[in-house]
């Protein structure tokens, strides 16, 4: 007989421990592995180690490292990682934009073999022939699914390809003798923060596009803001709100008829794989964070990589070194003309790289496709049954469907409850839930962001509702149980005046020693 699971939350409550960081569980003397002592023999032939090191190079005492028993090593870490939600182990749809979807474990057998962790970014190129394949065969699936012409897998990050985006518009710029007179970049305020500070840090005035009734950038002001100053556009689309621009074709021709460059945003590419692409919309660049889209967990959970491509005729300003094959055999190209530099040390983050072959490879195009389905349906279902709980709604663009993820509001329920998204969030992970608020400045009242991704069952989304459910029940009953949580979590509320004070940092032991000798702050 089959019985129809019923969506709630879980009896959920997790391990506290009052775990003391690593340097005040040290004691003297105690060690987890001896090395041996090296054989005469081998001293004879190879030197003592520190005979060579130039003695400006050499301490002059000993780092001051814990020293442990690995009994202590082993317990310590796992004790802390009881203290953690992630998603291995809870229903993880409220990371929002920062899409932490499921990572296929036979990927992180890939990524830790010794064929890849013992390879050296100086080995000759001649022996590093498999890897460089791998780097030059991503690089032509990229090409297929943005449409573009050429990609570097070197930046780090999505902000890092945000900023090599930018300079790659500075580049572009200068070559035509412009740099001087296009000072200016357009985003719009739902596009990822990225898309504003990157270019700032390459000095470039800001001006951001909101959005009409309907949630979206507004053309119009869009035509008001471009200028003979204006340099290029960098925005996301769909945008944090998950709304699809629909007209994002005429905000290309605008900025290229004056002579700027659109830069595409796809850090968040998982309701539109296979459907969408960046050529037909008319950009000159675009990234994707490999982290994100491409199976390997986020930046803050492993290991970034944020994939920038280019239309042919930007080809000569990429970072070095480009990875070509002349037939037989890959190599490294640092004879790029106008080449903006490197962004980062070496040619990339392998491990995400390698993991989204992976990814790529067992998908296929058909599966690249399906994954950006299911996410939208995921989606769209998560959209449907959140309106239907007391106090939550989804701002703009009512009755239309969304795409990868919605930017919700608690304002009802604030405004009925006085409870706050804050509140909410607190509360969630009383049951194992985490719930993303948004990006600042809180542009949506009381936002909180969820992205269900193509990972998560039905029965999953059900049970995450279920939680949204019960606080929202909590908050018009029993607010008290709400302002007060969490109970059963780890997570506590920061006092953020600390935050604020840096005379209250302590971001190393030695600095922690030195402001609060054997005190706690």
């Amino acid at each position: 007989m089959n019985r129809k699971r019923i969506a709630r939350v879980r009896n959920f409550h997790q391990a506290k421990w009052d775990e003391p960081i690593i340097f005040e569980l040290s004691n003297k003397g105690e060690r987890g592995i001896l090395l041996p002592e090296i054989e005469k023999e081998i001293e004879t032939i190879v030197g003592d180690g520190r005979s060579k090191v130039p003695k400006t190079m050499l301490r002059q005492t000993p780092p001051k490292l814990p020293e442990l028993s690995q009994m202590q090593v082993l317990k310590h870490y796992l004790r802390l990682s009881q203290e953690n939600l992630g998603a291995d182990f809870n229903v993880d749809i409220g990371q929002g934009t920062c899409t932490m979807k499921y990572n296929p474990k036979i990927n992180e057998v890939f990524a830790t073999s010794p064929k890849l962790t013992e390879l050296h970014p100086s080995q000759p190129m001649g022996t590093v022939q498999g890897i460089l394949e791998i780097f030059y065969k991503v690089d032509l699936f990229l090409r297929e699914i943005s449409g573009l012409d050429k990609f570097t897998l070197q930046p780090a990050s999505g902000s890092q390809a945000i900023l090599a985006m930018s300079s790659i518009i500075k580049a572009y710029h200068k070559y035509n003798g412009e740099d001087d007179k296009r000072d200016e970049i357009i985003t719009t305020i739902f596009s990822h923060p990225s898309d504003a500070a990157a270019p700032a840090v390459q000095g470039y005035k800001i001006i951001d596009i909101y959005p009409n009734e309907f949630g979206l950038p507004d053309p119009e002001a869009l035509k008001e803001a471009i200028s003979d100053r204006t340099a290029g556009l960098l925005i996301t689309n769909p945008e944090d709100t998950g709304i699809y621009n629909p007209k994002i074709i005429e905000f290309t021709k605008m900025i290229h008829e004056i002579g700027g460059l659109c830069g595409y945003d796809q850090a968040n590419a998982n309701g539109i794989l296979g459907i969408a692409r960046a050529k037909e919309s008319n950009f000159d660049m675009c990234f994707f964070n490999l982290h994100k889209t491409f199976s390997s967990p986020h930046g803050c959970g492993g290991p970034s990589a944020g994939a920038l491509g280019v239309k042919k005729e930007l080809i000569k300003f990429l970072p070095v070194p480009l990875v070509r094959y002349n037939g037989s055999e890959y190599y490294l190209d640092y004879d790029v003309s106008h080449s903006i530099g490197k962004v980062r040390s070496f040619y990339g983050v392998v491990p995400a790289i390698l993991k989204s072959y992976a990814w790529i490879m067992s998908l296929g195009s058909e599966g690249l496709e399906e994954v950006s389905r299911i996410a939208v349906l995921n989606n769209n279902y998560m959209l449907k049954k959140v309106l239907e709980i007391h106090g939550a709604s989804a701002p703009y663009a009512k009755g239309h469907h969304r795409i990868e993820q919605v930017r919700y509001s608690w304002e009802q329920l604030t405004h009925d409850t006085g409870i706050t998204t804050e509140d909410v969030t607190n509360r969630m992970v009383d049951f194992g839930f985490h719930m993303w608020s948004s990006h600042h400045p809180f542009i949506v009242p009381q936002p909180f962001t969820l992205e269900p991704t193509e990972s998560y069952s039905k029965a999953e989304i059900d049970e995450y509702i279920a939680g949204l459910t019960k606080v929202s029940e909590e908050a018009y009953t029993n607010p008290e149980i709400v302002k007060t949580a969490p109970h059963s979590s780890v997570v506590h509320k920061l006092k953020t005046e600390s935050l604020d004070d840096p005379d209250k940092w302590a971001i190393s032991w030695r600095a922690y020693l030195k402001k609060w000798k054997d005190d706690r702050i």
